[in-house]
């Protein structure tokens, strides 16, 4: 897609305000029964007209020949709850290892009463489960690195990384309530454990939506960005100067470079499920709209006035405001339609972020 808006960025045109109960705080009983808002990537426009769309619509609002691009990371179960050895409540958010060959010693945010310090010990638990855990090092930007007690995997009685806009009291959880964020908050391709959050647009997809996709014709692949810490933080001055963004580990498989190719051949679209897939299909850009294969990590940051060059089509979720994902978005289909929408959404009462509602722009 072309350009939208070339103008320098200012954050507070990314703003708006959105009522708290706008904001989704459990998914709905079924995956595709939310919402889907169709907007149209040249003019703006939605397309739905009087139809209350549903994600379970797709097969109807896609055409054969077309290409779906899922990204098929696996959330981890990295938020773990536990206490100081000396008492008071702690958790910690796990954000990886430090060498991928020692899973007991992580990087991870960790909140706890007092000051964070070296030396410091905690206990993690799950049930009737428990692993120790010692503060090796202090970070900048509140992280830390934990050394875990040898045994167990501390993803072994770690829980969903729910995003903080999703309030889940400690006293009111339940052990079930936690599996099914275990199982909500994970798409139902998630093939390659890295993340440390969901990649939302594909939380909306089932097997049997995927099986009708497939019988009308839309193919479909897949690409992996593990979604990582910058997540959780938001756009900076410094970030919005360098025109980079927190790097997220990718790959793309040499079959989805081959699906791009044949999808431009036969004249479809190549459509990315969630704002990470877009991502890694504009990193592995070439000429003509096809993607070259390969893994890294990327920094991309797609904001209006960028042009797409591979992407023709976006699913995804409403996003939060002044946000990186906002801006990506905001490059398809241009600042002030989208913000029409997403006021359209606010006074129809769609529910937003992670477990809310969805948007296709074609």
């Amino acid at each position: 897609m072309k350009p939208a808006d070339a103008r320098p960025i200012d954050l507070d045109d990314y703003a708006f305000e959105l009522p708290p109960e706008r904001i989704a705080q459990h998914p709905l009983p079924g995956r595709d029964e939310a919402r889907l808002m169709w907007l149209d990537g040249t003019t703006g426009k939605r397309l739905e007209g009087e139809r209350d769309l549903r994600v379970r619509d797709l097969p109807q609002s896609l055409r054969a020949g077309d290409l779906l691009v899922l990204n098929a990371t696996r959330v981890l179960a990295a938020r773990l709850r536990g206490r100081k050895q000396s008492g008071g409540v702690a958790e910690a958010l796990l954000l990886g290892p430090v060498d991928p060959a020692d899973e007991q010693v992580q990087r991870a945010l960790v909140r706890s009463t007092g000051r964070l310090r070296a030396g410091l010990r905690f206990v993690f638990e799950a049930g009737d489960r428990s692993l120790g855990a010692e503060v090796e090092a202090v970070g900048t930007d509140g992280e830390a690195v934990l050394r875990f007690e040898a045994g167990a995997s501390p993803y072994s009685i770690g829980e969903a990384p729910l995003p903080p806009y999703i309030r889940r009291p400690e006293e009111a959880v339940t052990r079930a309530q936690r599996d099914r964020d275990l199982e909500r908050y994970q798409t139902v391709f998630a093939r390659v454990p890295g993340a440390v959050a969901a990649p939302t647009a594909g939380l909306h997809l089932t097997p049997a939506l995927l099986e009708e996709l497939d019988r009308a014709g839309v193919e479909r692949c897949e690409v992996v960005l593990h979604v990582g810490l910058g997540t959780f933080r938001p756009l900076r001055a410094q970030d919005l100067a360098s025109g980079k963004l927190h790097a997220e580990a990718y790959e793309l498989p040499p079959e989805s470079a081959q699906a791009v190719a044949r999808t431009r051949e036969r004249g479809g679209r190549v459509i990315a499920v969630g704002t990470t897939s877009t991502r890694v299909l504009e990193t592995c850009a070439l000429a003509g709209g096809r993607v070259a294969p390969g893994h890294g990590h990327t920094e991309l940051f797609l904001k209006p006035g960028d042009s797409l060059r591979v992407v023709d089509g976006l699913l995804t979720n409403f996003h939060l405001p002044r946000s990186s994902l906002l801006l990506l978005v905001a490059a398809l289909v241009g600042r002030e339609p989208l913000l029409r929408a997403y006021a359209d959404a606010i006074a129809e009462g769609f529910r937003f972020y992670s477990y809310g509602d969805a948007m296709l722009i074609l």
